[in-house]
């Protein structure tokens, strides 16, 4: 019979599950909105960076080839491989190709509906990843205005 009831007390009550239960729904509550928003906090700032990392690819370029900016239409190679004064590019350094290369890769759009993609284009609109304005120099995301982060700015004037 001391077996038993020690057997007894022993036992979680009801009220005590119902509390622990309690404890963890309210930890939960707290815990998995701000793991979200930190998720999303690190795309953002991915995207200021690889905006940097471009602008100051773009500016290095224009810098070595006389105030030229890369072309639209050779884009990723001007800024991936060497390039001679004129912009002509190669894959191995040699004594006319002395400039380059800015960038290992272009990086790839990390937020929005065109995420992923590392595509340049002059116009808004499509699948591209990056908008590119070559008479400028300027770059940004290739995302519709309506594409904001958690503070209400829209990625496209990052």
């Amino acid at each position: 019979m001391l077996v038993s009831s020690r057997m007894k007390n022993r036992a979680f009550s009801l009220i005590e599950l119902v509390v622990v239960v309690v404890i963890l729904g309210i930890i939960g509550a707290i815990a998995i909105p701000r793991m979200s928003r930190g998720a999303s906090g690190a795309a953002d700032s991915a995207l200021v960076a690889d905006l940097a990392v471009l602008r100051n690819a773009i500016a290095l370029y224009e810098t070595e080839h006389q105030g030229s900016f890369p072309a639209l239409s050779t884009f990723s190679d001007q800024l991936t491989l060497y390039s001679d004064i004129d912009g002509d590019t190669s894959a191995t350094k040699t004594g006319a190709y002395i400039y380059g290369p800015y960038l290992r890769a272009v990086p790839k759009l990390k937020v929005g509906s065109n995420k992923g993609s590392s595509a340049v284009a002059a116009t808004g609109g499509g699948s591209e990843g990056w908008l590119y304005i070559a008479a400028s120099g300027n770059i940004s995301a290739n995302l519709p205005d309506t594409e904001t982060d958690a503070a209400g700015t829209p990625y496209a004037d990052y």
